[in-house]
């Protein structure tokens, strides 16, 4: 992460500094493709029913992110965005109080994403500044969950215990166009928050979990953009 930021201040500076106007036109194209290439956590917000006497800690892992861009031109500021790409990545989800479980192992659960993430997403552009632009984005997405949840409980199985297929969210981010001579470089960084309810319908009702109400994912994506 901070190889990136220095270099994205690298790249400003050269970009503020340049003499000639890159890829003067680029903006000009009513239809734009691209890909991207990133990397991501995610967390869970966990609402209880009531104060926990377990409560539930969420060790954020990081993933790889890699996709496609088609890009539409509304107007001079605004862009419509499809940006479908595979997310991977490892979250553990540890139950405390661990001196009550009898193997260390029942005291986490693994949950192994690898989502389709589709999020259709609308860029207002600011106004190009020598070869740098910077913009917002917003939008929603649905993202389709190949992962599993790998743990156990003693005494409590959870065969076949995983979150909903299909989820739903909305998009909030940042990012900036850079020109350069070939092609434009765009890095951004977004947060993705659930507004469904992904607690599995049936999960164990024991100390740790059966006082769960609901759970909704949260992220951030980080993704180099070519165009």
């Amino acid at each position: 992460m901070r190889i990136l930021f220095c270099f994205i201040l690298i790249l400003f500076f050269l970009n503020s500094k340049a003499q000639f106007t890159n890829l003067p036109n680029f903006d000009e194209k009513n239809l734009k493709f691209g890909y991207f290439i990133g990397t991501n956590t995610y967390d869970y917000k966990i609402i209880y029913k009531e104060n926990p006497r377990y409560p539930v800690t969420i060790e954020r892992g990081t993933g790889l992110n890699i996709g496609l861009i088609g890009e539409l031109k509304i107007n001079k500021n605004l862009n419509l965005s499809f940006e479908p790409g595979l997310y991977s990545n490892n979250t553990k989800i540890i139950f405390n109080e661990r001196l009550f479980f009898t193997s260390y192992n029942d005291t986490l659960w693994n949950v192994k994403s690898n989502n389709i993430h589709l999020p259709i997403l609308i860029k207002y552009n600011s106004k190009r500044l020598g070869n740098f632009k910077p913009y917002l984005q917003a939008g929603v997405s649905t993202s389709l969950n190949l992962g599993k949840i790998e743990g156990s409980f003693d005494r409590y199985s959870i065969k076949d215990l995983n979150f909903a297929d299909v989820g739903f969210y909305y998009e909030l981010g940042f990012g900036i166009d850079f020109y350069l001579r070939y092609f434009k470089f765009s890095p951004s960084i977004r947060g993705v928050f659930s507004i469904k309810n992904e607690l599995p319908e049936n999960i164990p009702k024991n100390p740790w979990t059966g006082n769960i109400d609901k759970m909704f994912t949260r992220a951030v994506f980080i993704n180099l953009s070519f165009y």
